[in-house]
């Protein structure tokens, strides 16, 4: 596949970027700083926000609302952010968190966090798990607009969302995901970043550039990013590299896991006294290693590439009872070869490379073809504040519209595709949010959404029966509905409770899938009678923002109606459905629906205990567990374990210094329906990190401010296997890592 970067485009911006840096002294036109209160949770901390922002932009469609004045101090790297005033649990990432982590992907970013873990099939394909749910349960976004990829068809897909291109990235679940549609019903990843501008810099222009080196996979990485602009116009770009090696184990070099990526972002914004309207043209690249027992044999690997054109906007009406109307497009290309080394898939010939030489040259094939092509829109509109009897009324009303066509085929045979070329599936919903603020200590939150989900495409009814595929169309309606509530307690303490019905449509995977996934090792059977997804959540939680003692804490309990999920036949087929139940190589598995039960936990804390010179030494912990199982017993296969960390930091104005131990137990809670959930030991993972800050420049010049630091992960050496991983038996995750990093800002 041909990668090419536009440079002429870059060209032209890097001119345009000149002649606007000259121009910076010019007036520049800000969004004015009032709060836009809506019912989703508000993010206090934006990573680095400029001295004025565009106050009340509900930031890229995530669940967060609005920024506080830039004015209000923001808490030093490494503080546990809290969202005070969120009805539901909502897990930050900061720049300075990302910047630190040696992972390619955002799930690396995520994975230590309360309830959150990663996939880890392999380094380029780590997907997030959230409460035990991934895949079609858990959207991705980037500024409001989903990922548009097929990660969620098989765990070695990837997320073309590099961590290098979030300024934060925010993790919401409950109510708040239901202005997302009926695949977010585990919860939504949202990466934000300023690749669509939503302010002209205060100075005419902002910069950074940042990077880093991996001892454990002798990997480089680094980034850049440049925003400017003068009148009514901001411009952005940036762009990213990221290459690394076969990592390290406490047992040897892990063969095939290797990652090398890049990527470009375009965009601009033209700003006006009420609102802005941009677009940016974003491409992103990648080619990684499928470890596993055939690594070095068949050295598979997956070879991918994506356009996707974005836009957003807002307009405050301030009129005819609207407060903000609020506007999401975007539209993507998505492609991928799966790469294998000739006699370990069918294909056409791609490149050759030299092989044993009592074997002659080696050929590489491509053995199975993905596409997506994905389209989606989003609006909203806020009305006005409403005075009632019981308080202040506030709320959105908003429409989604999406539509793909997912395609994966042999490259020789393209009809007899693990998903035809036929199959699509479109999407529209409407949806409303209402907040009454009751009194100033309570508040109470309903949320609602209505979504028609249409899918059709070629499927095998009873592959028991039949190998006869059958064109099938189906139709879905979704219902969703929550209510929550917020009360402030004594001592800072914010209480929560909330309760929701959510509905979910079955994906074009899980309905149409009839083919071979030699990543995975299996033969995949959609089933076209799958029904909607239900699942009724009650959750309770308590949390502190401020104060020398920080903490979230939720308890939590969902009753699934028709869980869907794959479940092992029994059966083996080779590459066709007639070879099913008498072939040797692949294990056959269907898509099932079972009523099932989820249980579980997460708590993260923070205790400042004195202060330390110019600073402040404290302790912090966390914990996290979820208990799955079918109704009548059977254990829901791929459940994290309990886990449990406690650690110790330091921070001042300059200096941040911790160190973190994670301990994850031994999972033996594996189901009976999946032949590959095995037994999986312990293990502890011990985090270091040590960095420094400096500050320069003054208030009515350009400042800058550079970082560098030192991370060391898994810093015992220790076997560390994901239970939740489809590979945990054969593959190990990374051993001791030491990460050097960096970054130097400028605004």
């Amino acid at each position: 596949m041909t990668r090419k970067t536009q440079g002429t485009a870059g060209v032209v911006l890097a001119a345009g970027l000149v002649c606007i840096g000259a121009s910076a002294a010019r007036a520049q036109t800000q969004l004015p700083g009032i709060v836009v209160s809506t019912p989703s949770p508000v993010v206090r901390q934006p990573s680095s926000p400029p001295p004025v922002v565009s106050q009340g932009q509900a930031t890229g469609g995530s669940a967060a609302a609005a920024s506080v004045p830039a004015a209000q101090p923001l808490p030093p790297p490494g503080t546990l952010l809290v969202v005070d005033d969120a009805f539901v649990p909502v897990t930050i990432v900061t720049d300075r968190e990302l910047l630190a982590n040696p992972g390619p992907t955002v799930a690396d970013s995520l994975s230590q966090k309360p309830g959150i873990v990663g996939s880890t099939f392999a380094p380029g394909s780590n997907r997030p798990v959230i409460r035990g749910l991934d895949t079609y349960r858990v959207r991705v976004q980037e500024n409001g607009i989903g990922s548009h990829d097929v990660a969620a068809l098989s765990e070695d897909h990837a997320v073309p969302i590099d961590p290098f291109a979030a300024e934060r990235v925010e993790v919401v679940r409950g109510p708040a995901t239901l202005r997302y549609g009926s695949q977010a019903i585990g919860g939504v990843v949202s990466v934000e970043n300023n690749r669509i501008p939503m302010f002209i810099p205060p100075r005419g222009f902002t910069a950074e550039l940042k990077g880093g080196l991996n001892s454990v996979d002798k990997g480089r990485d680094g980034a850049f990013q440049v925003t400017a602009g003068a009148g009514n116009v901001a411009v952005h770009v940036d762009a990213f590299r990221r290459r690394t090696f076969d990592y390290d184990t406490p047992q040897g070099v892990q063969p095939n896991t290797f990652v090398d990526a890049k990527g470009l972002s375009l965009g601009s914004s033209w700003i006006w006294a009420d609102g802005f309207f941009g677009v940016a043209w974003t491409r992103y690249q990648s080619l990684y290693g499928i470890p596993g027992e055939e690594a070095e044999e068949a050295r598979p690997r997956i070879d991918l590439i994506q356009d996707k054109l974005t836009a957003k906007g807002e307009w405050r009406v301030r009129d005819f009872g609207i407060e903000a109307v609020r506007l999401w497009l975007g539209s993507s290309r998505y492609a991928h070869n799966e790469v294998v080394r000739e006699g370990h898939g069918h294909g056409h010939e791609e490149e050759e490379g030299v092989g044993h030489e009592d074997e002659g040259p080696a050929l590489d094939i491509i053995g199975t073809r993905f596409t997506n092509r994905e389209h989606e829109a989003r609006a909203e509109a806020q009305h006005l504040p409403i005075h009632t009897a019981l308080g202040e009324l506030r709320g959105a009303a908003g429409v989604q519209i999406g539509r793909k066509r997912t395609r994966g085929f042999g490259v020789e045979e393209p009809v007899d595709g693990l998903i035809d070329p036929a199959a699509r599936q479109n999407m529209v919903a409407g949806f409303l949010f209402e907040e009454l603020e009751v009194t100033r200590r309570l508040r109470l939150q309903a949320a609602g959404r209505i979504e028609g989900n249409k899918a059709d495409g070629t499927s095998i009814e009873d592959p028991l029966v039949t190998t006869d595929a059958e064109r099938f169309q189906r139709s879905y309606t979704p219902l969703s509905g929550s209510v929550g509530l917020l009360y402030e307690l004594p001592l800072g303490i914010v209480a929560r409770l909330n309760a929701q019905h959510t509905e979910r449509a079955p994906d074009i995977g899980e309905l149409f899938s009839k083919g071979v996934h030699e990543a995975t090792g299996t033969f995949e059977i959609g089933n076209p009678n799958l029904a909607v997804e239900k699942a009724s959540t009650a959750e309770l939680g308590f949390k502190r923002s401020k104060g020398h003692f920080r903490f979230d804490a939720s308890v939590f309990h969902t009753v699934y109606d028709g869980f869907i999920f794959k479940s092992f036949t029994g059966r083996q087929c080779d590459d066709t459905l007639d070879t099913c139940g008498a072939g040797e190589e692949l294990d056959e598995l269907v898509f099932a629906q079972r009523d099932a039960k989820f249980t579980g936990a997460e708590l993260g804390a923070e205790l400042d205990i004195a202060r330390l010179g110019r600073g402040i030494w404290g302790v912090s912990g966390q914990y996290d567990f979820v208990r799955a199982s079918f109704e009548g017993g059977d254990n829901v296969p791929r459940i994290p374990p309990h886990r449990v960390g406690a650690g110790l930091y330091y921070r001042d104005p300059a200096w941040l210094a911790r160190v973190f131990t994670l301990h994850a137990f031994r999972q033996d809670e594996v189901s009976l329906l999946d032949v590959r959930d095995t037994p999986t030991n312990g293990y502890t993972l011990l985090n270091a990190e040590l960095a420094y800050t400096f500050k320069a420049g003054r208030e009515d010049d350009i400042a800058s401010q550079m970082t560098i630091g030192l991370r060391g992960e898994n810093l015992l050496d220790d076997d560390v296997r994901n239970h939740v991983s489809f590979k945990k038996d054969e593959v190990l995750q990374p051993g001791r890592t030491i990460r050097l990093f960096g970054s130097i800002k400028l605004n």
